[in-house]
């Protein structure tokens, strides 16, 4: 099993996932493995036609991936509505345990697609035919507070904001999101706390989360991004070392934060007023 990920480009990153057939998040937290859009990382692949949207944000402080996927085709359930992945865990020894994260998209790798940074700070969340990884650039002090993981009641839509659209592949320049938990009331700048499980679902939180403002979004046809990746679904394969064609992508026009569709991904990840798993299911919610 390969504990290591990486996020790299929208060519090139990875997803946690159970490493077996028909499993879900809640039961196999623990024990996930990388699912990667690329050979050379080791690990196994995502298979072709499973990614249905992705939108990727590059902040000054962190790289923000969402989007859409056929979660059957990394072992996910249906039906699952998942929850979150982090390097920390109730236990702090992560989840899934011992997890790493590396990327060669922040400034410090100097634009050497050879040169990797550990990152420190990151989450994922998976679930709902949906997902969302965001990492913080190690040489920032703002990892913490932009990618903690004390809201894993919450969802993309509070931890990730975005514009993701199914069937949509985009690159974007972006705004650092307020962090999670922080808002401002009357004037004030105030911090919310998710509650305990054990006093039941969430129904209510005192802000709406804001997609920050992007631009110089390129869009990209999928069958240019991701060229080698196996047909067959539910796959165990490793990857074997290789690299993927480069693609080009069309300039679009401004994308600075339109109102959530049905098909945003900021949308179907919102809070789950159901959960019952360990804390960290979340529903799907639709937005007209």
């Amino acid at each position: 099993m390969c504990q290591t990920s990486f996020v790299n480009h929208i060519d090139d990153f990875c997803l946690w996932a159970p490493p077996k057939p028909n499993s879900t998040i809640g039961q196999t937290e623990a024990e996930e493995v990388a699912w990667c859009t690329k050979h050379g990382h080791g690990t196994r692949l995502i298979p072709d036609g499973a990614l249905h949207g992705v939108q990727v944000l590059k902040t000054p402080d962190y790289i923000q991936i969402a989007g859409f996927i056929d979660q059957s085709k990394i072992n996910l359930t249906p039906d699952d509505y998942g929850g979150e992945l982090d390097p920390h865990g109730a236990d702090l020894r992560g989840n899934p345990l011992g997890g790493l994260m590396y990327s060669n998209a922040f400034p410090g790798s100097n634009g050497n697609n050879n040169s990797y940074q550990q990152v420190i700070d990151w989450t994922n969340f998976m679930g709902a035919n949906a997902f969302c990884i965001k990492v913080c650039d190690p040489a920032k002090n703002t990892g913490p507070a932009l990618c903690q993981n004390i809201y894993d009641r919450l969802g993309c839509a509070y931890n990730a904001p975005n514009n993701a659209k199914n069937g949509t592949f985009e690159v974007c320049d972006a705004d650092n999101m307020t962090p999670p938990g922080v808002y401002v009331s009357g004037g004030a700048t105030m911090t919310y706390f998710q509650p305990p499980e054990s006093l039941g679902p969430i129904t209510t939180v005192p802000y709406t989360p804001v997609v920050p403002s992007s631009s110089n979004c390129v869009t990209y046809p999928s069958a240019a991004l991701y060229t080698a990746l196996p047909k067959s679904t539910n796959s165990a394969l490793a990857a074997q070392s290789g690299s993927s064609a480069s693609a080009t992508g069309t300039k679009s026009g401004s994308a600075s934060a339109p109102a959530a569709t049905s098909s945003s991904a900021a949308a179907v990840m919102g809070i789950s007023v159901t959960a019952g798993c360990l804390g960290v299911l979340f529903a799907m919610a639709f937005l007209s």
